[in-house]
């Protein structure tokens, strides 16, 4: 019997014009590509550290297997306002402004249905990480880019958020370091995005998961700065600095009505994370510190690496003062961000990422995650400049 169901009729017409992530698209390719070197997924090489791994056997050991609390376990909650204190300068309530969630992604999914209305105006700089847009348009208001330049570092300007300022616009999105340029900024630089922000009443979001990853100067926080912890929603997880992506804890860390109003949601989406995974998010805040040093030096070591190296090729790339991605310019191949990224994937088994992937700002780039063992990530390199000294070849010949 023949049916006329279609389900695509079915599909909510936001979700339908979502596109698929970049990202995940060219991690399925090179999963069914053999012998790939990846520069694709922004997921340290670095396996979790021990210690962090036997808190999560333990827990497991001690039957540790309950639900928690909505908001997290009190313990690791005290952990992340400790944490938080000493890192960032901004101290938080763990009793009622601090929210344990499945990642950073759902701790900014949860900040962005908690607060946004039907038609509000999201500012947010790009290249940025991929579900910036995405979850601003699930939670059905509007995203506004702004785009930033390789000229300057990747910053964005305190004019230019202001420039695209209207009578719709409630929330401020910021991520220094920034995935997938690397791009930092000052705290002279956020002093005047936070004047911006408090002569406009926006809220500020703040996603700072790279932020341990700061390779020259000081990070400083948006939250730190003077009136700025109370319109401010700081996002945080374990997966970058501490190789934990895998255990998928994050955290937002706010006034007590957002962070209520927060947990409203998550209880009724996702109820907690995982009791086993938080207990080795607190052995990461406790006893974590060296060994996430110790990974960030290495990362330094390649990013001067492969820097100089995408440089030497002929590839203009600055020099990413966090994060762990270069993120050099392809143009002068004559290739798109795509079609750069799917030859060198087919031609030499190097997988990297379109620019285009993190908005339209990000194309004639391609992203290079350095999150790889440096002997890979030499060969990477061999082969990258194979394919770049092919493609100037072939435009060279179809120029005579």
């Amino acid at each position: 019997m023949s049916s006329s169901f279609q389900p695509r009729n079915f599909v909510a017409d936001h979700v339908a014009g979502i596109p698929r992530s970049g990202i995940r698209d060219f991690f399925e390719l090179v999963q069914n590509t053999t012998g790939v070197i990846s520069l694709g997924v922004g997921e340290p090489d670095f396996v979790t550290p021990w210690h962090i791994r036997e808190a999560a056997i333990y827990a497991l050991e001690r039957g540790r297997t309950q639900y928690t609390s909505n908001l997290g376990l009190l313990k690791l909650r005290e952990a992340i306002s400790t944490y938080v204190d000493r890192k960032f300068s901004v101290r938080y309530d763990p009793k009622t402004q601090v929210l344990v969630a499945v990642g950073v992604s759902e701790a900014l999914d949860l900040a962005l249905r908690a607060v946004l209305n039907p038609g509000d105006e999201v500012i947010y700089h790009e290249p940025c990480y991929v579900s910036y847009a995405p979850s601003v348009v699930l939670a059905h208001a509007r995203p506004v880019p702004i785009a930033c330049r390789a000229e300057n570092g990747f910053v964005v300007t305190a004019q230019a958020i202001k420039a695209a300022i209207t009578p719709r616009s409630k929330v401020l999105l910021l991520s220094f370091p920034t995935n997938p340029t690397g791009g930092t900024m000052t705290r002279d630089q956020l002093l005047e995005i936070a004047k911006v922000a408090t002569h406009h009443d926006l809220l500020v979001l703040t996603d700072e998961i790279y932020s341990e990853l700061t390779f020259e100067g000081e990070h400083t926080s948006i939250a730190s700065l003077p009136g700025m912890a109370e319109r401010t929603l700081f996002l945080h997880g374990f997966s970058k600095a501490f190789a934990m992506t895998g255990f998928r804890i994050g955290y937002a860390c706010g006034p007590a009505l957002l962070i209520d109003a927060m947990m409203k949601v998550h209880q009724y989406a996702i109820m907690c994370a995982s009791i086993i995974a938080q207990e080795a998010a607190i052995e990461a805040l406790v006893n974590g510190e060296p060994a996430a040093t110790a990974m960030r030096e290495q990362y330094k070591l390649r990013r001067n690496f492969i820097v100089k190296s995408l440089n030497d090729m002929g590839l203009t790339c600055h020099l990413p003062r966090g994060s762990f991605y270069a993120f050099p310019r392809i143009t002068s191949t004559g290739l798109s961000s795509k079609e750069f990224a799917l030859g060198l994937l087919n031609e030499e088994k190097v997988a990297s990422v379109p620019g285009s992937a993190f908005g339209p700002s990000g194309e004639g780039f391609v992203r290079c995650c350095f999150a790889t063992a440096f002997d890979a990530l030499q060969i990477a390199m061999q082969r990258m400049a194979n394919f770049v000294e092919r493609q100037r070849a072939k435009g060279a010949r179809a120029g005579d």
